[in-house]
């Protein structure tokens, strides 16, 4: 068991350096940032932490929702926010210790292959998410299950990849972005673009500092370089191959540049966006919430469409990024604060939340498809982009596109040589995709295996 833990922990300093989807700012170490208490004190007690404070403020939302519709069993929820590295870093050790863990906590995605052996400290939610299964979208709870099956987090978003586009550029060039199917088309898009613009505008950008081009390869071909939560890890994949040789042979063709400072989710990917440096790029749908926070000159320039794929019929989406909740194992009443985890963020009510004010694509997807909760022109999103974005969900629910990746315990390894040596070699330096693979597939199996 004390092996088994210390492996845990050192996994879990690999992954708190990785990058996620939102991160509180940094406070004293091992201090929360904000403690806040939401219902009566006579209401069954529970503690909770997160690390977005935003995340604390919709359950505190929630608590009193609860309490409104169940006065026979309310409850009392102290929630707590801390740093992201501080705050796994804290569960982690009090539950190795046995004590000081709280009632219910986000784990971040990167962080669950620490909880996936036999020896897991969770509460499985099976049973309490059994009345919302079949509507949640299943690839979002495999990310956050064991390898036999039992559930152990509460998904928050599905975080689908998706297509955005600068319709405003394409237009000013005469070039139709919504007749592009395939990679060959995107690329041919490209190759208009470059000569209609006199190689002023690129037709994406080049991710260095993030996989999720390879993850939407992967997703598109059904593979995964993980091997999945009982396989073995594997880079040496077509479709890595093919999607790495395609973006060498974009900046090779002066149609693509490499993203700055890694990939466009920071504040010089905003600006590259914003000005109009690159015209296209795939991202998850949480992405929306950086225009409306970051660029919201852009409203009603960009529009959203699925990704293409290197073969027609094949997955176009995958879901990338999210926080699961998990209850721990020194919950007193786990049974109460399972029924209320799940109606919090996969009821209706929650799912509102979730998507009007967090600007999450949701998980249960029976709403996808309720023009009421959808379509509601009151949300912000629906009027940001040129398409209302469940227009876009509809269509990869309809088709079964949403493929999924894991996240193991190779994972934090395995990004971090992508991240640092391989996209690098390959995109900065030209080298050879087989050779770059190859040398990572050597690297990995010394370091994992």
């Amino acid at each position: 068991m004390k092996k088994r833990w210390l492996s845990i922990l050192m996994a879990a300093a690999l992954v708190a350096a990785m990058p996620v989807c939102a991160m509180a700012d940094e406070a004293a170490e091992g201090e929360p940032q904000a403690v806040t208490t939401v219902g009566p004190e006579d209401g069954t007690h529970f503690e909770m932490w997160s690390f977005v404070d935003a995340h604390n403020e919709f359950y505190g939302k929630m608590v009193e929702k609860w309490n409104e519709q169940n006065p026979d069993k309310p409850i009392n929820i102290t929630f707590s926010t801390y740093p992201y590295s501080d705050m796994h870093n804290k569960l982690m050790m009090s539950l190795q210790a046995g004590s000081g863990a709280p009632d219910m906590c986000d784990v971040e995605i990167g962080q669950f292959p620490n909880y996936t052996g036999d020896d897991c400290p969770l509460y499985a939610l099976n049973d309490a998410l059994a009345p919302y299964e079949a509507d949640v979208v299943q690839s979002r709870l495999d990310v956050y299950s064991k390898a036999d099956g039992t559930r152990i987090g509460v998904p928050t978003h599905v975080g689908a990849s998706v297509m955005y586009w600068n319709a405003e550029i394409f237009e000013k060039y005469g070039l139709d972005y919504k007749a592009v199917k395939t990679w060959d088309d995107y690329t041919e898009l490209g190759r208009q673009l470059k000569e209609a613009s006199n190689g002023e505008v690129f037709l994406t950008s080049v991710d260095t500092g993030g996989v999720d081009w390879m993850w939407i390869a992967m997703a598109e071909y059904g593979e995964d370089w993980t091997g999945g939560l009982d396989g073995e890890v594997n880079v040496q994949l077509d479709s890595v191959k093919k999607m790495m040789t395609m973006q060498q042979e974009w900046l090779a063709e002066g149609i693509a540049m490499i993203s700055t400072d890694g990939h466009i989710d920071l504040e010089a990917g905003f600006k590259n966006v914003s000005e109009g440096l690159v015209a296209s790029f795939p991202k998850a749908m949480w992405y929306m919430s950086r225009f409306t926070n970051y660029m919201p000159e852009m409203e009603g320039k960009y529009d959203i469409t699925t990704i293409p794929v290197f073969e027609e019929g094949q997955k176009n989406s995958v879901g990338i990024g999210g926080t699961g909740t998990v209850i721990t194992d020194q919950c007193a009443n786990p049974e109460l604060a399972a029924e209320w985890l799940t109606w919090a963020k996969l009821s209706e009510e929650g799912e509102s939340y979730i998507w009007s004010v967090l600007g999450f694509d949701v998980c249960n997807s029976a709403l996808w498809f309720d023009d009421a909760f959808a379509f509601d022109e009151s949300n912000q999103y629906n009027t940001f982009f040129r398409v209302k974005p469940y227009e876009v969900l509809q269509e990869l629910a309809n088709n079964d596109a949403i493929g999924t990746i894991y996240t193991t315990s190779v994972s934090p390894t395995l990004n971090d040589y992508m991240c640092t040596t391989t996209l690098n070699e390959v995109f900065e330096d030209g080298m050879d995709v087989d050779e770059a693979l190859a040398e990572a597939q050597e690297y990995l199996e010394m370091e994992l295996m």
